[in-house]
């Protein structure tokens, strides 16, 4: 392209027999500056761009048209609310040619379907779509009081308990319960050693490493190391320990 006609098409080329007191360039050339868009500029309308907002039901052809799908609409006023205008968009649908018309609703915020089309419902369960219901403004602006807050604490955090999974829960009391490996060694150790003393080939001898851990606890712990050193008498104290369990469940 020459710079001739990269000037003409930034419309900065202005021709001999233009001069300053005929205005600007559009109204020399008896065009407006948005061209084929302003043809009914006259009438309060305006072409432009418009995107679906959401799904909806061709009201001609049953057919879904869906959200982000663009089509050139006439936007004009329709009325005010307040001091914000409520605009007007009138399209065609691409399968029928059916008329579509729109309306913006500032009091709620939102687009809403004048005639032509319907909104496709789609409502979901809290549930099933696995989310949490968001509070309404009325609690919403309570939550913002630290009073409020705190008498709904304790609420709040029962709510919390009965929504958790029972897996995650069951996963906390696992893992607080076995936090602990030293603990829990020495626990099974100890009754293990009790099984093994309380069997009845050895009552005696039960009574007498009772009392040794009494008056004499290091005396105790060195005989039972001599004990639990022998990996048959291993065997039979798990064994034994393993029965008792048994009958106690």
């Amino acid at each position: 392209m020459s710079s001739l006609a990269a000037a003409r098409a930034d419309n900065f080329y202005y021709p001999p027999e233009w001069e300053p007191s005929q205005g600007s360039l559009n109204k020399f050339h008896g065009q407006h500056a948005l061209r084929e868009r302003a043809r009914k500029l006259d009438q309060g309308i305006l072409i432009i761009r418009f995107e679906m907002p959401f799904n909806i039901w061709c009201g001609g052809c049953n057919s879904m048209i869906a959200k982000g799908v663009r089509f050139n609409a006439e936007k004009k006023q329709v009325g005010n609310y307040y001091s914000t205008k409520i605009w007007s968009f009138a399209m065609k649908s691409a399968c029928c040619k059916h008329e579509i018309v729109i309306q913006t609703n500032p009091k709620n915020c939102e687009y809403v379907i004048i005639s032509g089309a319907q909104k496709k419902t789609e409502d979901f369960d809290i549930e099933d779509a696995e989310t949490f219901e968001l509070p309404a403004d009325e609690e919403r602006g309570k939550l913002a009081d630290p009073f409020y807050r705190l008498e709904h604490q304790e609420e709040d955090l029962k709510k919390k308990k009965e929504a958790e999974p029972v897996i995650v829960r069951l996963q906390r009391q696992s893992d607080a319960r076995h936090s602990d490996d030293y603990y829990l060694n020495k626990t099974l150790r100890a009754q293990l050693r009790v099984c093994y003393l309380a069997n009845d080939d050895c009552p005696c001898l039960f009574f007498i490493f009772l009392l040794l851990f009494h008056f004499h606890p290091r005396v105790y712990c060195f005989f039972f190391f001599i004990i639990l050193s022998s990996t048959s008498k291993e065997k039979k104290h798990l064994s034994i320990y393993s029965e008792s369990k048994e009958k106690s469940y």
